[in-house]
């Protein structure tokens, strides 16, 4: 916050001195918008964030834009509707407000607030401070609006200061159950500990509670050959051995693995790539640019998806750590081919429910209320990662896509996929019906 306050001065004192009397209109541009969320996820994936950590970065950040945003009757706060949150500050009386600008002010500071590499939010803020200057904000706007962009944004970090997430960096690893062959175990090539293994812990958004929709127990383990769970680990093997072209490009769009490590004799390197979270994010801004969102329009976006995946993550680590189920590649590789391996790399917790069916059902709801059903789009979420587009007839369709990719990838069995779309769609629609915006 100290570096904040070092640069405010010279931003103000390099703002415009001919004034833009279309400054409000001129600055209301969605683009700063999206771009402050692009930097941010490209940060996220330069300090490797695990996906639930990632969720909660991009909620708060867009909370905090959206809180700064409010300046007209269409639009109401937050402020009573999420867990705890107390009602914002107001402006100072009197003085004038380009919220645009406190939006994107305060959104930087949150999210540079919560990642590793602040130097790199710096830079940002360098340049896109510059451009509203840029655009022709009084002096007098322009030192108002960053003030009142800090009040609000130290208001939801105060407010995130108590979601417990600090308390959870000191919990106890999980315990791996070796003797149990049902529980999960540590897989190839790292053997990681389970990450999160607390997150259940983290204050929910909307949602009463990380149980509120628990789904029901997954299949019995059992290596009976006549059992049903044998069935559904024989289809994740034969899947995988049986993969079409377009099965594994569609797992390999939705891998989403925020460190995938590649080893070479003595030599590890790692692939960085964005979360499943970030790819439903980069998602908000395809469709909010396809419709020519305005600047409150995409703040919108942003803020639903954000809450929806946040709670997502929160409902999914619980029955994640709370089933504890072993992976297929654990056991394929014990009782059936020791030299099987999954399309995917496996990530490092427990298979029950699939994170990506949950979050991306719960997105799905949240843009669908949005943006309404059937909205086609291309997803060139990610091209910058090598991957070609794919297309969508709606964001069911994608979150459908999404879900079905982690069998196509080998790391998840059915009823992980099919019962985890089932919570997401019901935590999704409970968000979107508890949480107005309007």
């Amino acid at each position: 916050m100290k570096k904040l306050l070092y640069f405010l001065p010279i931003f103000v004192l390099l703002s415009c001195e001919n004034s833009n009397p279309n400054f409000q209109k001129d600055a209301a541009d969605a683009e700063f918008v999206h771009r402050t969320m692009k930097k941010i996820t490209d940060v996220i994936v330069h300090d490797i964030f695990s996906p639930p950590v990632a969720s909660r970065i991009y909620a708060y950040t867009s909370i905090a834009g959206y809180e700064a945003s409010l300046n007209n009757e269409k639009y109401q706060t937050l402020a009573g509707q999420l867990t705890d949150f107390k009602p914002m500050p107001k402006p100072t009386a009197n003085q004038e407000i380009c919220h645009p600008l406190a939006s994107v002010h305060a959104m930087l500071i949150v999210g540079k607030t919560m990642i590793f590499s602040e130097d790199k939010i710096t830079e940002f803020e360098a340049e896109i401070y510059a451009e509203f200057q840029e655009i022709g904000i009084p002096k007098a706007v322009f030192e108002h609006s960053m003030a009142y962009g800090e009040t609000v944004a130290k208001h939801v970090l105060a407010w995130a200061s108590e979601d417990n997430y600090k308390q959870t960096r000191t919990f106890p690893k999980f315990e791996v159950n070796l003797d149990d062959e049902a529980r999960w175990q540590p897989t190839p090539p790292d053997y990681m500990e389970g990450i999160e293994p607390s997150w259940n812990k983290i204050r929910p958004l909307a949602i009463d509670s990380a149980q509120q929709f628990q789904p029901p127990f997954p299949t019995e383990y059992s290596l009976d050959k006549n059992s049903l769970f044998y069935k559904e680990l024989m289809e994740v093997y034969n899947v995988r051995k049986n993969l079409t072209v377009e099965q594994t490009e569609i797992a390999k769009f939705w891998d989403c693995n925020p460190f995938v490590s590649t080893h070479k004799a003595h030599l590890m390197y790692a692939t960085k790539k964005i979360t499943p979270g970030g790819h439903w994010i980069n998602i908000v801004s395809i469709a909010a640019r396809k419709s020519n969102s305005d600047f409150m329009q995409t703040l919108e976006a942003y803020t639903m998806t954000s809450i929806a995946l946040m709670d997502g993550f929160i409902s999914c680590w619980d029955e994640k750590y709370r089933s504890n189920l072993v992976r297929p590649e654990t056991v394929i590789n014990k009782n059936i081919d020791e030299d099987w391996l999954p399309l995917l790399q496996t990530p490092p917790f427990p298979e029950y429910t699939s994170g990506h069916s949950v979050i991306s059902s719960a997105a799905s709801v949240a843009l669908t209320s949005i943006y309404g059903d059937n909205y086609a789009f291309e997803d060139t979420s990610e091209e910058e990662y090598g991957l070609t587009v794919r297309s969508f007839k709606s964001f069911y369709d994608a979150s459908a896509e999404a879900a079905v990719s982690r069998l196509y990838g080998g790391i998840h069995y059915r009823p992980a996929i099919d019962n985890g779309v089932t919570q997401g769609k019901a935590l999704g629609h409970f968000v979107v019906q508890k949480v107005k915006l309007k």
